[in-house]
Protein backbone atom coordinates (compact mmCIF):
# COMPACT_ATOMS: atom_id res chain seq x y z
CA UNK A 1 0.00 0.00 0.00
CA UNK A 2 1.52 3.32 -1.01
CA UNK A 3 0.43 6.74 -2.18
CA UNK A 4 2.12 9.68 -3.89
CA UNK A 5 1.29 13.18 -5.12
CA UNK A 6 1.00 14.01 -8.81
CA UNK A 7 2.15 17.60 -8.54
CA UNK A 8 3.19 17.96 -12.18
CA UNK A 9 1.96 15.03 -14.24
CA UNK A 10 3.73 14.87 -17.59
CA UNK A 11 1.51 14.02 -20.59
CA UNK A 12 2.95 11.35 -22.84
CA UNK A 13 1.95 9.44 -25.94
CA UNK A 14 -1.21 9.70 -28.02
CA UNK A 15 -4.80 9.47 -26.91
CA UNK A 16 -8.13 8.80 -28.63
CA UNK A 17 -10.04 12.11 -28.79
CA UNK A 18 -13.40 10.30 -28.67
CA UNK A 19 -12.60 9.07 -25.17
CA UNK A 20 -11.93 12.62 -24.04
CA UNK A 21 -15.20 13.77 -25.60
CA UNK A 22 -17.15 11.04 -23.82
CA UNK A 23 -15.60 11.86 -20.47
CA UNK A 24 -16.31 15.58 -20.85
CA UNK A 25 -19.87 14.81 -21.95
CA UNK A 26 -20.49 12.82 -18.77
CA UNK A 27 -19.83 15.87 -16.57
CA UNK A 28 -23.15 16.86 -15.00
CA UNK A 29 -25.02 14.06 -16.82
CA UNK A 30 -28.45 13.10 -15.46
CA UNK A 31 -27.34 9.46 -15.29
CA UNK A 32 -25.41 9.31 -12.03
CA UNK A 33 -23.26 6.43 -13.29
CA UNK A 34 -22.30 8.03 -16.61
CA UNK A 35 -19.07 9.53 -15.29
CA UNK A 36 -17.70 6.27 -13.87
CA UNK A 37 -18.68 4.51 -17.09
CA UNK A 38 -16.77 7.03 -19.20
CA UNK A 39 -13.73 6.74 -16.94
CA UNK A 40 -13.68 3.02 -17.74
CA UNK A 41 -14.06 3.80 -21.44
CA UNK A 42 -11.27 6.38 -21.33
CA UNK A 43 -8.83 3.96 -19.75
CA UNK A 44 -9.79 1.27 -22.22
CA UNK A 45 -8.31 -2.24 -22.35
CA UNK A 46 -4.78 -0.90 -21.83
CA UNK A 47 -5.10 -1.17 -18.05
CA UNK A 48 -7.55 -4.09 -17.64
CA UNK A 49 -9.61 -1.91 -15.29
CA UNK A 50 -13.04 -3.52 -15.02
CA UNK A 51 -14.80 -1.48 -12.33
CA UNK A 52 -14.89 2.15 -11.23
CA UNK A 53 -16.44 3.79 -8.19
CA UNK A 54 -16.46 7.47 -7.27
CA UNK A 55 -17.00 8.41 -3.63
CA UNK A 56 -17.42 11.76 -1.89
CA UNK A 57 -15.99 12.18 1.61
CA UNK A 58 -17.87 15.16 3.01
CA UNK A 59 -17.31 16.90 6.37
CA UNK A 60 -15.93 13.79 8.05
CA UNK A 61 -19.06 11.73 7.33
CA UNK A 62 -18.94 8.23 5.91
CA UNK A 63 -18.41 8.27 2.13
CA UNK A 64 -21.31 8.77 -0.26
CA UNK A 65 -21.46 6.91 -3.58
CA UNK A 66 -21.47 9.41 -6.46
CA UNK A 67 -21.05 7.12 -9.48
CA UNK A 68 -20.30 3.43 -10.22
CA UNK A 69 -19.63 1.41 -13.36
CA UNK A 70 -18.96 -2.29 -13.89
CA UNK A 71 -18.29 -3.97 -17.24
CA UNK A 72 -20.59 -6.78 -16.07
CA UNK A 73 -23.53 -4.41 -15.51
CA UNK A 74 -26.25 -4.84 -12.91
CA UNK A 75 -26.43 -3.61 -9.31
CA UNK A 76 -23.64 -5.78 -7.92
CA UNK A 77 -21.03 -3.03 -7.68
CA UNK A 78 -23.55 -0.51 -6.29
CA UNK A 79 -24.41 -2.96 -3.51
CA UNK A 80 -20.71 -3.56 -2.79
CA UNK A 81 -20.16 0.22 -2.66
CA UNK A 82 -23.03 0.61 -0.18
CA UNK A 83 -21.56 -2.14 2.01
CA UNK A 84 -18.18 -0.41 1.93
CA UNK A 85 -19.73 2.92 2.98
CA UNK A 86 -21.61 1.27 5.84
CA UNK A 87 -19.03 -1.11 7.26
CA UNK A 88 -15.51 -0.93 5.88
CA UNK A 89 -14.56 2.61 4.86
CA UNK A 90 -12.66 3.25 8.12
CA UNK A 91 -10.29 0.37 7.20
CA UNK A 92 -9.48 1.82 3.77
CA UNK A 93 -6.16 3.48 3.04
CA UNK A 94 -8.10 6.25 1.28
CA UNK A 95 -9.74 7.18 4.57
CA UNK A 96 -6.34 7.46 6.23
CA UNK A 97 -5.19 9.91 3.56
CA UNK A 98 -8.38 11.95 3.82
CA UNK A 99 -8.34 12.24 7.61
CA UNK A 100 -4.62 13.05 7.75
CA UNK A 101 -4.98 16.09 5.46
CA UNK A 102 -5.74 19.57 6.84
CA UNK A 103 -9.50 20.15 6.65
CA UNK A 104 -9.48 23.93 6.44
CA UNK A 105 -7.35 24.44 3.31
CA UNK A 106 -7.88 22.29 0.18
CA UNK A 107 -4.74 21.01 -1.52
CA UNK A 108 -4.82 21.36 -5.35
CA UNK A 109 -2.52 18.34 -5.78
CA UNK A 110 -3.77 15.02 -7.06
CA UNK A 111 -2.94 11.96 -4.96
CA UNK A 112 -2.65 8.44 -6.37
CA UNK A 113 -3.10 5.57 -3.90
CA UNK A 114 -2.28 1.97 -4.80
CA UNK A 115 -3.81 -0.76 -2.62
CA UNK A 116 -3.66 -4.52 -3.26
CA UNK A 117 -5.66 -7.31 -1.66
CA UNK A 118 -2.51 -8.32 0.23
CA UNK A 119 -2.57 -4.93 1.97
CA UNK A 120 -5.96 -5.67 3.58
CA UNK A 121 -5.65 -7.40 6.95
CA UNK A 122 -9.40 -7.41 7.71
CA UNK A 123 -10.87 -10.59 6.23
CA UNK A 124 -14.40 -9.24 5.82
CA UNK A 125 -13.20 -6.12 4.01
CA UNK A 126 -10.85 -8.14 1.77
CA UNK A 127 -13.60 -10.60 0.84
CA UNK A 128 -16.21 -7.91 0.17
CA UNK A 129 -14.01 -5.64 -1.96
CA UNK A 130 -11.45 -7.97 -3.54
CA UNK A 131 -12.33 -11.66 -3.40
CA UNK A 132 -16.05 -11.56 -4.24
CA UNK A 133 -15.79 -8.89 -6.99
CA UNK A 134 -12.76 -10.80 -8.40
CA UNK A 135 -10.40 -7.84 -7.99
CA UNK A 136 -6.60 -8.02 -7.62
CA UNK A 137 -5.81 -4.42 -6.70
CA UNK A 138 -7.01 -0.82 -6.88
CA UNK A 139 -5.67 2.53 -7.93
CA UNK A 140 -7.44 5.51 -6.36
CA UNK A 141 -7.17 9.07 -7.59
CA UNK A 142 -7.93 11.44 -4.70
CA UNK A 143 -8.60 15.16 -4.98
CA UNK A 144 -9.96 17.88 -2.73
CA UNK A 145 -12.49 20.18 -4.47
CA UNK A 146 -13.24 22.20 -1.33
CA UNK A 147 -12.37 22.47 2.34
CA UNK A 148 -13.34 19.30 4.23
CA UNK A 149 -14.49 17.56 1.02
CA UNK A 150 -12.59 14.83 -0.86
CA UNK A 151 -13.39 12.79 -3.94
CA UNK A 152 -11.91 9.40 -4.75
CA UNK A 153 -12.01 7.86 -8.23
CA UNK A 154 -11.30 4.17 -7.67
CA UNK A 155 -10.09 1.87 -10.44
CA UNK A 156 -10.30 -1.88 -9.86
CA UNK A 157 -8.31 -4.40 -11.87
CA UNK A 158 -9.64 -7.86 -12.64
CA UNK A 159 -7.86 -10.66 -10.77
CA UNK A 160 -6.89 -12.67 -13.87
CA UNK A 161 -4.85 -9.70 -15.13
CA UNK A 162 -2.72 -9.56 -11.98
CA UNK A 163 -1.58 -6.40 -10.27
CA UNK A 164 -1.00 -3.10 -12.05
CA UNK A 165 2.28 -2.94 -13.96
CA UNK A 166 4.52 0.17 -13.91
CA UNK A 167 3.58 1.13 -17.47
CA UNK A 168 -0.12 0.88 -16.65
CA UNK A 169 0.30 3.07 -13.58
CA UNK A 170 2.11 5.63 -15.74
CA UNK A 171 -0.83 5.56 -18.16
CA UNK A 172 -3.24 6.32 -15.29
CA UNK A 173 -0.92 9.10 -14.13
CA UNK A 174 -1.05 10.62 -17.62
CA UNK A 175 -4.87 10.67 -17.58
CA UNK A 176 -5.13 11.69 -13.92
CA UNK A 177 -5.48 15.46 -14.56
CA UNK A 178 -8.27 14.86 -17.10
CA UNK A 179 -10.13 12.42 -14.84
CA UNK A 180 -9.58 14.62 -11.79
CA UNK A 181 -10.93 17.77 -13.45
CA UNK A 182 -13.93 15.83 -14.79
CA UNK A 183 -14.73 14.50 -11.31
CA UNK A 184 -14.27 17.92 -9.74
CA UNK A 185 -16.63 19.67 -12.18
CA UNK A 186 -19.18 16.85 -12.09
CA UNK A 187 -19.31 17.12 -8.31
CA UNK A 188 -19.81 20.88 -8.54
CA UNK A 189 -22.69 20.43 -11.01
CA UNK A 190 -24.38 17.27 -9.74
CA UNK A 191 -22.60 15.77 -6.75
CA UNK A 192 -23.45 18.49 -4.28
CA UNK A 193 -27.12 18.44 -5.30
CA UNK A 194 -27.15 14.70 -4.50
CA UNK A 195 -26.18 15.50 -0.92
CA UNK A 196 -29.28 14.93 1.18
CA UNK A 197 -30.65 16.90 4.09
CA UNK A 198 -29.19 14.43 6.65
CA UNK A 199 -25.65 14.99 5.30
CA UNK A 200 -26.06 18.76 5.53
CA UNK A 201 -27.45 18.42 9.05
CA UNK A 202 -24.49 16.24 10.00
CA UNK A 203 -22.12 18.82 8.57
CA UNK A 204 -23.70 21.42 10.83
CA UNK A 205 -23.49 19.16 13.89
CA UNK A 206 -19.84 18.40 13.20
CA UNK A 207 -19.17 22.11 12.84
CA UNK A 208 -20.82 22.75 16.21
CA UNK A 209 -18.98 19.87 17.87
CA UNK A 210 -15.79 18.67 16.10
CA UNK A 211 -15.21 16.11 18.89
CA UNK A 212 -18.05 13.87 17.67
CA UNK A 213 -16.61 10.48 16.69
CA UNK A 214 -17.42 8.73 13.42
CA UNK A 215 -19.51 6.14 15.24
CA UNK A 216 -21.46 8.88 16.99
CA UNK A 217 -21.99 10.67 13.67
CA UNK A 218 -23.21 7.45 12.06
CA UNK A 219 -25.68 6.96 14.91
CA UNK A 220 -26.90 10.56 14.59
CA UNK A 221 -27.27 10.15 10.85
CA UNK A 222 -29.57 7.19 11.41
CA UNK A 223 -31.70 9.29 13.75
CA UNK A 224 -31.87 12.14 11.22
CA UNK A 225 -32.91 9.68 8.51
CA UNK A 226 -35.72 8.38 10.71
CA UNK A 227 -34.36 4.87 11.39
CA UNK A 228 -34.87 2.85 14.56
CA UNK A 229 -31.97 1.78 16.78
CA UNK A 230 -32.23 -1.77 15.37
CA UNK A 231 -32.08 -0.50 11.79
CA UNK A 232 -29.12 1.77 12.58
CA UNK A 233 -27.35 -1.13 14.30
CA UNK A 234 -27.75 -3.32 11.23
CA UNK A 235 -26.28 -0.62 8.99
CA UNK A 236 -23.37 0.01 11.36
CA UNK A 237 -22.70 -3.67 12.09
CA UNK A 238 -23.10 -3.27 15.85
CA UNK A 239 -25.68 -4.12 18.53
CA UNK A 240 -28.73 -1.86 19.10
CA UNK A 241 -27.49 -1.21 22.64
CA UNK A 242 -24.26 0.17 21.18
CA UNK A 243 -26.25 2.53 18.97
CA UNK A 244 -28.08 3.86 22.02
CA UNK A 245 -24.74 4.38 23.75
CA UNK A 246 -23.35 6.31 20.74
CA UNK A 247 -26.49 8.44 20.63
CA UNK A 248 -26.30 9.27 24.34
CA UNK A 249 -22.63 10.21 24.05
CA UNK A 250 -23.38 12.41 21.05
CA UNK A 251 -26.28 14.12 22.80
CA UNK A 252 -24.06 14.78 25.82
CA UNK A 253 -21.37 16.35 23.64
CA UNK A 254 -23.98 18.53 21.92
CA UNK A 255 -25.61 19.57 25.19
CA UNK A 256 -29.03 18.10 24.32
CA UNK A 257 -31.14 15.23 25.60
CA UNK A 258 -33.74 14.34 22.92
CA UNK A 259 -34.35 13.85 19.22
CA UNK A 260 -36.54 16.96 19.16
CA UNK A 261 -33.62 19.04 20.45
CA UNK A 262 -31.33 17.37 17.91
CA UNK A 263 -33.49 18.47 14.96
CA UNK A 264 -33.91 21.91 16.48
CA UNK A 265 -30.12 22.23 16.72
CA UNK A 266 -29.74 21.22 13.08
CA UNK A 267 -32.14 23.83 11.74
CA UNK A 268 -31.53 26.66 14.20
Amino acid sequence: MRHWRLDRPQPAGQFDLSRVTGLVGAIGHDDANALASEVLHALGPATSVSQCTIFAYEFGNRPRTVSVADHRGGRFLRDVADTYARLFYVLDGNQQIVTAAPADRPDPSLVLHWQTSADIAHEGYRNAWYSQPDVSDRLSLLLQPAADIWLSVNLYRVRDAGNFLPGEIEFVETLAPLIGHAARHHYALRGQSQMGIPQMMLARLRGLCPDLSKRELDALRGVLEGHTAAEIAERMGVKPSSVVTYQKRAYQRLGISSQRQLFALCVS
